[in-house]
Parts: C-alpha cells; structure tokens; sequence
C-alpha cells in the first residue's frame, strides 16, 4: 500500500526570472518527518507555500494527499496543519478560547481542547489570556492549534528557532508522539542537530537546489571520506587517528590492556557536510 503524502516532482520556481527553487524532487510518507534544511533565503518557505497551494510552481508539480497543489481548494485545510513564522494567536482571548475558537470552525469536539491541552503541557494555564504566555508556551500553543483537528499532514517552518533547549526538547517529544500517531511532518530548519535527531530524510537546500538527500547518516557516511577515531585513554589523554594499520594495532592494544575510556567515529555531522558540498556556513 502507498502511504505516500507528500511528492515533488520537477518542481521550479522563479519570481521576476529569479531562480528560487530548481527541480526539486522529494517524497514524504505517513508517520515519517522529511527536513528541508538550509539557511534563510534557501527556497525552504516557498517549498511550503507550494505545496499548501499558496504560490503555484513554474514548471514541476507538487502533490498533498494525492491532489496536484495547483487545484486545491479550502477543503484541503482540513486534513493539514500549519506553523510558520507568521502563524499567530489571539493575545486577548484565554488559551481555552483561542483553541475552542478555530473548534467551532475545524468542526472539533470540545473534548478534544482539553486532551491537547494536557499534551502540550498547557492544561494549568488554559484560563491565561495568550498575550501573558511566554514565548516557549506561545509556540506550544501555535503547534496545539495546528494539530487540533488531527491532520494528516503537518508543516512546520523553523518550529523551535529562538527556543531555549528544554522547551525545544518538550517540542521534539510532541512531533515523536505526532509522528508515532501516523502523521507525515515536513519540517524546515537550519539547525541540523535538531534535524539529525528528528528527520527520517532530509534534503540539504541550497540556493533553491537540493545538494543532497538521504536519511541523516546515509549523508554523513557518504562524505566520512578519512575514517578516523576520537579516542580518550583512562589516563585522560587524547587522540584523533586516522584509520591506519598501525593506529589500528595501537587502538587494539589500549583495549586488550583496558586503557580506553571512550572511543567514538569521527564521521562528519551535516552542518559539515553542508559547508564542504556549498561553501556555506548556516545562519
């Protein structure tokens, strides 16, 4: 059975003749989060916009659900989520009645307002007017609105950027407990540790260009060109060696003599893969 949700086939885009996105081609299915990952400017919100039916592509097509994004029409609001930077809340309304609102227009249950209260941790304060949350809560309000309704799909446009780590942290358990329920998650950020934790595939954008695309360590083992070994002894020194026979012999006999306290690979993390495939660094 095809689970597929998400497919981008050729798709281009140009605004005033100015290449923004050059055939794109990626895929996202049921239960998996697909990174589009890259710095501001990389063509990661237009990708978004495109497939949400909000800007038509210039040559390619794009598909959500099984229906081409040039012929979407509103109905298709009610099977996806959305979170980008302009996604926003209305600070003079409760937390209760920001949700109970867009409840009534999602046709949701209310019993489902509290349920996804409890999940993003902001049952204690649904009776706080939103404008009074701190930016952390205000983010988990956002994501508690666009997944509501229960969506198949859910976009999410720099999640946690601006977070401090443990609020980020609550974020990331909420997309795994998304993603076990079922739904696709296509995700774009330019922070690539979180997108090693989170993402089944990424893509690496830039320029508008897909530079590579794989499962995170697919990518970092193709570019692991030296192989070497970050070794610390249990007298505290430490070595950075490359894979040779004789540093081989010599890791070999630190640990027939129990002189290893860790021993890790030293393969390339996809920021590093980033910098050496496009020259540039991430911001």
């Amino acid at each position: 059975m095809n689970h597929e949700v998400i497919r981008l086939s050729h798709i281009s885009k140009k605004f005033k003749d100015e290449p923004v996105l050059k055939d794109l081609n990626a895929s996202l299915s049921k239960g998996e989060i697909l990174g589009f990952l890259g710095p501001s400017g990389a063509g990661k919100t237009t990708t978004i916009k495109i497939l949400t039916g909000q800007l038509k592509p210039t040559s390619g097509d794009a598909f959500i659900l099984g229906i081409n994004a040039n012929h979407i029409d509103e109905t298709i609001y009610e099977q996806i989520g959305i979170v980008t930077d302009s996604s926003g809340i209305y600070e003079y309304l409760t937390v209760y009645q920001n949700l109970d609102y867009f409840a009534k227009i999602l046709k949701v249950p209310k019993a489902r307002i509290d349920e996804i209260l409890h999940q993003v941790d902001l049952y204690e304060h649904r009776k706080k007017i939103a404008g009074k949350l701190s930016k952390g809560q205000t983010q988990r309000l956002i994501l508690a609105r666009a997944v509501l309704h229960r969506p198949k799909v859910l976009f999410l446009d720099e999640p946690t950027s601006g977070l401090d780590p443990s609020t980020a942290l609550e974020i990331h358990k909420m997309l795994f407990q998304l993603k076990n329920e079922g739904m696709a998650i296509f995700l774009t950020t330019h922070n690539m540790e979180e997108a090693t934790k989170m993402c089944d595939h990424v893509a690496l954008l830039n320029e508008g260009v897909i530079v590579e695309y794989g499962t995170p360590q697919e990518i970092c083992l193709k570019h692991n060109k030296v192989k070497k070994y970050a070794v610390q002894l249990t007298d505290g020194k430490n070595f950075t060696l490359e894979q040779t026979e004789e540093n081989i012999q010599k890791i070999s006999q630190w640990m027939t003599d129990d002189q290893i306290e860790t021993l890790h690979s030293c393969e390339p993390t996809l920021e590093t893969v980033f910098l050496e495939t496009t020259g540039r660094k991430l911001s």
